[in-house]
């Protein structure tokens, strides 16, 4: 079932969430729902607070970015495979060198900017079967990981952003507060009143 994406400035976004167990109500079915609003949303990444839930739970599938120009065989090879439900993460290191990526999120849509992260992250996390794993990644699925990590912690790709972009954008974000944009996925936005 596809759910409603919750919309910039809906204050579930600004919450850190907490760890669930196995026995989180309807956790399998939650996780199918996210996995098909993501795609259904075309995105490579999806987290619980997104759909309006403040638990530490994110999907992400690459597949999309396999399609990059300038991918190797190897990176076309992984990213096309590399989905993954993460419960519980935990960042255990970041490291390497920071590089810049054009990101954008669904909870704000028509938003495009370069957001730098460091190249390579140690996680911990449980699996849809809560299985535990520590495992190392690097390039676009660090980043994707790193991206959904942080709503798991309440922050926002736009947090990353200079002073000067995020007064560029700001006419956009305000569009977003005030229900003046157009998606072809559901979303739930929060209108401010007297704006």
């Amino acid at each position: 079932m596809i759910l409603s994406i919750v919309g910039y400035g809906d204050a579930v976004l600004r919450k850190v969430g907490e760890d669930i167990t196995k026995d989180y109500p309807n956790l399998q079915e939650l996780i199918a729902n996210m996995y098909d609003t993501m795609y259904g949303a075309h995105g490579v990444g999806l987290a619980a607070p997104q759909v309006g839930l403040p638990i530490r739970l994110f999907v992400v599938d690459t597949a999309p970015f396999a399609e990059m120009d300038g991918n190797t065989e190897e990176e076309i090879a992984f990213l096309t495979t590399f989905k993954r439900t993460f419960i519980n993460a935990k960042i255990l290191k970041e490291e390497g060198e920071e590089w810049s990526f054009n990101e954008g999120c669904l909870s704000i849509p028509d938003v495009h900017e370069p957001v730098k992260r460091k190249s390579k992250i140690q996680i911990e996390y449980f699996d849809e079967n809560f299985v535990k794993h520590v495992e190392e990644f690097d390039g676009l699925a660090a980043r994707v990981i790193q991206h959904e990590y942080d709503h798991i912690e309440g922050v926002l790709f736009t947090d990353k952003i200079s002073i000067l972009k995020k007064k560029l954008i700001s006419k956009k974000l305000n569009n977003i507060l005030e229900g003046k944009i157009f998606t072809d996925y559901k979303m739930k936005l929060t209108k401010k009143k007297g704006r």
